[in-house]
C-alpha cells in the first residue's frame, strides 16, 4: 500500500461506509475506529478532557458525542489521575474504556495509576482481573507546540511490564491497530503522532493491516536498515529516497509496536543489511533507541558490519517552536550520521 500525505486545517471525522473508498486522514481513521468499535460493542465507552461536544483538541472524537450520547461519550474534569482511575474501575466491572490524555505531557499526573495499577492488575490478581483499557496519548512534536505539548514519552511506558505500547504512522494502521487495541483484554498505551494527524490516504473501511504487535517493512533495501515509528516513519522514507539518489539502498521498517518488540522482522532485516539506525524524536540518553540498539546487538552481533546508530532529539527539554526544526531528526542529519560509518 502506498501512503500519500496531504495537510489540511481539519482532521475530519465520521466512519466510512463499508465497501466505499474515501480519502481519510489519520485522525479521521481513528475516529472511525472508535465509532465502529462502539457500534459493535456496547461496553466500549469514551471519555477524557473535551472529547464530548468539542470533539477533542485534534477533533479525533468529533461527532461521537452527538451519535452515542453522554452515557457513552463524556467530558471529564481536568484530572488525568482521576480519568485513568475511573477507567480502572469501569474495566474491572466489564466495560472497555477508551480514554484520552489530551497531550503527551498531560499523562504524567496519571503515571501512578498507569504504572502501579493498570500495568499490574492482571499479575496482581493472577489473571482473575483483566483491564481492557486503551489510553490514547497524542505525542511528539513538529506542530509548533510549547513545552508540555510536544513530549515523546514512549520510554516511560515501554519500561513498564504489563503494558502494550503501539503507535501507528498512517491512516490504515491507525484504524486497524486501534480496533485491535480496543478489542484487547489487556491495557494498551496507544500513542498517536500529532504531526501525522492530517496525513491522508484513500481507504476502504473497515481495513485490517498487520497485527498491531508486528513491525512492517515499508521499503526494501540492502545497505542499511532504518528503524522508525510514529512521526519518524515519514522522515525515514524521505531519507531512503534521498539516499537512493546517492546510490545508498536503505530498508525502512515501521516498528509499530514498541512493546512487545518484533525481534523476528527487525533481526531478519539487520542480518541482511548488516547495519541499522534507530530514529526517534525523544532525547537520546535513556531513550527508546538505546534499548533497541542493545537488544539487536545482543541477538545479531556477528552479523553487524558497524555499530547500531541512534539519530534522535537532543538531550534537552523540547525547544520553543522556532527551534524545533533543529531539534528533530532530519533526512540530512540521518544521512550525515550514516556517512560516518566506514563502508
Amino acid at each position: 500500500m502506498t501512503i500519500t500525505t496531504q495537510d489540511t486545517g481539519q482532521a475530519g471525522s465520521g466512519a466510512s461506509v463499508a465497501g466505499e473508498p474515501e480519502t481519510l486522514s489519520l485522525a479521521a481513521a481513528l475516529n472511525a475506529a472508535i465509532r465502529d468499535a462502539m457500534v459493535d460493542d456496547p461496553t466500549v465507552v469514551l471519555f477524557g478532557e473535551d472529547v464530548g461536544p468539542l470533539g477533542g483538541v485534534f477533533r479525533v472524537t468529533d461527532g461521537l458525542y452527538a451519535e452515542f450520547g453522554e452515557t457513552r461519550v463524556s467530558d471529564s474534569p481536568l484530572a488525568e489521575s482521576g480519568i485513568v482511575g475511573t477507567a480502572i474501575g469501569m474495566a474491572m466491572y466489564g466495560m472497555r474504556p477508551v480514554v484520552e490524555m489530551q497531550f503527551d505531557a498531560f499523562s504524567y499526573p496519571a503515571f501512578q495509576q498507569i504504572v502501579s495499577h493498570v500495568a499490574k492488575m492482571r499479575n496482581r490478581t493472577r489473571g482473575r482481573i483483566t483491564l481492557p483499557i486503551v489510553i490514547r496519548i497524542p505525542y511528539a512534536g513538529d506542530i509548533g507546540g510549547l513545552e508540555h505539548h510536544s513530549d515523546s514519552s514512549e520510554a516511560y511506558w515501554t519500561a513498564t511490564p504489563g503494558l502494550t505500547v503501539v503507535t501507528p504512522s498512517n491512516p490504515a494502521d491507525a484504524y486497524s491497530m486501534l480496533r485491535e487495541a480496543i478489542a484487547s483484554d489487556d491495557p494498551v498505551i496507544f500513542m498517536e503522532p500529532k504531526s501525522r494527524y492530517w496525513s491522508k490516504v484513500e481507504l476502504t473501511l473497515p481495513v485490517q493491516t498487520a497485527p498491531m504487535t508486528s513491525a512492517v517493512v515499508l521499503r526494501e533495501g540492502t545497505d542499511v536498515t532504518l528503524l522508525a515509528y510514529g512521526p519518524t516513519v515519514k522522515t525515514a522514507l524521505t531519507t531512503a529516497e534521498q539516499g537512493a539518489e546517492e546510490g545508498l539502498s536503505i530498508e525502512v521498517i515501521d516498528l509499530r509496536s514498541l512493546s512487545p518488540f518484533d525481534d523476528e522482522t527487525v533481526s531478519a532485516s539487520l542480518r541482511k543489511t548488516g547495519r541499522a539506525a534507530v530514529i526517534h524524536e525523544a532525547a537520546q540518553f535513556g531513550g527508546y533507541g538505546a534499548e533497541v540498539a542493545a537488544r539487536l546487538t545482543e541477538r545479531n552481533f556477528f552479523y553487524l558490519a558497524a555499530p547500531i546508530l541512534r539519530i534522535t532529539g537532543f538531550d534537552i527539554p523540547y525547544p520553543a517552536p522556532k527551534l524545533e526544526e533543529h531539534f528533530l531528526p532530519s533526512p540530512d542529519r540521518i544521512l550525515t550520521a550514516l556517512a560516518g560509518w566506514e563502508w
